[in-house]
């Protein structure tokens, strides 16, 4: 069974420049800067802080949710409560602090992130393990981990904000003006870097299960060839500023030689693959199995296997080799201090609004899908069924749609994240709820499919671009059935595109390449609540694909902080 995760948030670490600052006598409650990070267990439940800040209670703030609504194959959706999501589709800002809970947990993040670098460094851990070799594997990782999700945050806060205030010290003031974002990014390679090269080369097949979600070195390999990709294109083509390299703090740089090195590491020594069909990434490939009856006959027919979302020992599949970092969800309860957040609200979000079928259930109907993808991608190519869920489709299970509900309705909706749920001996119950024993079935709640950030494909795909060679490219089309061809921009776009559709990556690919300026001159017909309207979105170049620093940090900080242009 899938354990419940409970991340740890060290929330009370108290850091005093004098004894006059808080009351003259030892703290026996809060967990502070001198007396915490003395043992392998403080380090591992500090860890567990720096992946709760992941965790954002503003569902704009979500990294996916934010991507996927500014995505030109993404509509707003949702119903008349909901205008926000059609405002933020359209590239205007809901609310002054739209996205501050993405801001403040990627600096929480941060700033436990440092706690673990700079005390982890100096401990001395020898008396909890058997040999020093045992406890210096056991620093390097910690250390290394916490290299990486510092540069994970910054790379974060930098795709939506650009330049941001860099505070890499457990002193440091938290109100230094932005930085520049060539030396935003050069701080995140340059955590990448330290981190490639203290984290152990461990292979993938042979990491704990209990690590499963965490960073290791081919994460940190596969994402610094993200931020290269993303920080060139994102200088040449909106900044107007071409480069072909990353910056690193110091003034030396990284090379597109130096990140395709990290590629073929990531290829040749990480265990990681691809899984053999593309549609068995995604749970809906285990329904039947789950349900216990044919509820699903495009996954029969189709003769689908879910490969699970718990490494290569999974309860429920064959071995998924190919996701390399997700966020790790389970289920939620109203009870908790956000007792929503760690269940997958982009789930519950992209459901078909107030459709309760089965097998695919009712969420509140944002990000429905653009049919300009659904009419251009190739019928002969299974990730395109196994992206998009067509309504009115008998084998899809959606026979007993009925539409007219909410805004942007287009008849396609994100069919690798959505609401999974059967019949059980007491009613109609999500899927997860049913797998793992769950008690509480309400359908806000029940979503424990993990949030893929990045996955092997990916890996190759982004081999390809950097070497402008196809194989990697082919290597993921045979995956997929399709025939090999001739590497060229197009291709790798449209590649992509196909590839990851609705994951959260497109719209950002849309700026790193600069056709952000010209993908929104569609236009075509969608309901409004039963009411046939013109759906249409106007990029606005003056904002140069960031979003609005939030108003209520710019106040805190006295005007140290200015605001992005457009906003």
């Amino acid at each position: 069974m899938k354990k419940i995760i409970n991340f740890v948030a060290i929330a009370t670490l108290f850091v005093a420049s004098s004894c006059s600052d808080y009351l003259d006598s030892e703290n026996l409650y809060g967990k502070s800067l001198e007396t915490y990070y003395k043992t392998p267990t403080d380090i591992t439940e500090a860890m567990s802080g720096v992946y709760n800040a992941i965790y954002v209670s503003g569902i704009f703030s979500e990294e996916q949710m934010a991507a996927n609504l500014m995505d030109n194959m993404m509509l707003g959706g949702g119903g008349a409560d909901d205008a926000g999501a059609q405002r933020a589709d359209n590239f205007e800002d809901p609310t002054d602090d739209t996205y501050r809970d993405v801001w403040v947990q990627s600096y929480n993040g941060i700033s436990r992130a440092n706690a673990i670098i700079e005390k982890t460094e100096v401990a001395d851990f020898s008396t909890f393990f058997t040999t020093k070799a045992e406890a210096d594997k056991f620093k390097k990782q910690a250390i290394g981990e916490a290299l990486f999700m510092r540069g994970f945050f910054y790379f974060r806060l930098a795709k939506f904000f650009g330049g941001v205030p860099l505070i890499v010290k457990t002193d440091g003031d938290r109100f230094v003006p932005r930085a520049t974002y060539t030396e935003t990014f050069a701080q995140i390679t340059s955590d990448l870097k330290l981190a490639i090269e203290t984290i152990p080369a461990t292979p993938f097949t042979s990491i704990p299960t209990s690590q499963y979600g965490h960073a290791n070195k081919w994460v940190a390999e596969a994402y610094m060839a993200r931020v290269y990709l993303f920080y060139t294109g994102y200088m040449t083509n909106i900044e107007k500023a071409a480069t072909t390299d990353l910056p690193l703090v110091g003034g030396a740089k990284l090379s597109a030689t130096d990140v395709t090195a990290y590629l073929s590491d990531c290829m040749t020594n990480s265990g990681h693959a691809l899984v053999s069909d593309f549609r068995n990434l995604w749970p809906y490939s285990y329904l039947n199995k789950s349900a216990g009856s044919d509820i699903l006959p495009w996954a029969k027919t189709n003769n689908l296997s879910w490969v699970g979302q718990d490494g290569i020992t999974p309860t429920f599949g064959t071995g998924n080799r190919e996701t390399m970092f997700s966020q790790r969800f389970s289920f939620g309860d109203w009870g908790w201090s956000n007792g929503n957040i760690y269940t997958n609200r982009l789930c519950l979000f992209n459901g078909m609004r107030d459709n309760s079928l089965i097998p695919f259930g009712q969420g509140w109907g944002w990000c429905t899908v653009n049919p300009k993808i659904w009419n251009t991608w190739s019928d002969a190519d299974p990730r395109k069924e196994g992206s998009i869920l067509q309504v009115g489709q008998a084998a899809q299970g959606t026979a007993g749609y009925v539409g007219d509900k909410g805004f942007h309705e287009t008849g396609y909706w994100n069919k690798k994240y959505t609401p999974l749920q059967h019949g059980s001996s007491t009613g109609t119950k999500g899927m997860f709820v049913q797998m793992y024993g769950w008690g509480n079935a309400d359908m806000q709640l029940m979503h424990a499919q993990d949030f893929i950030y990045m996955r092997y494909a990916d890996v190759l795909l982004m081999h390809s671009e950097i070497t402008k060679t196809a194989t990697g490219m082919n290597a993921v089309r045979s995956r997929a059935g399709l025939p090999a061809v001739a590497y060229s921009v197009d291709a790798i776009k449209e590649e992509r595109l196909h590839e990851f559709a609705f994951e959260a990556l497109h719209w950002f690919d849309l700026v790193r390449w600069g056709d952000v300026t010209t993908a929104y001159n569609d236009s075509f017909p969608v309901k409004n609540v039963g009411v046939t309207a013109t759906y249409s979105a106007k990029y606005r170049a003056e904002t140069k694909g960031l979003l609005s620093i939030p108003e209520t940090e710019i106040r805190l900080s006295n005007g140290v902080y200015t605001q992005n242009p457009g906003w």
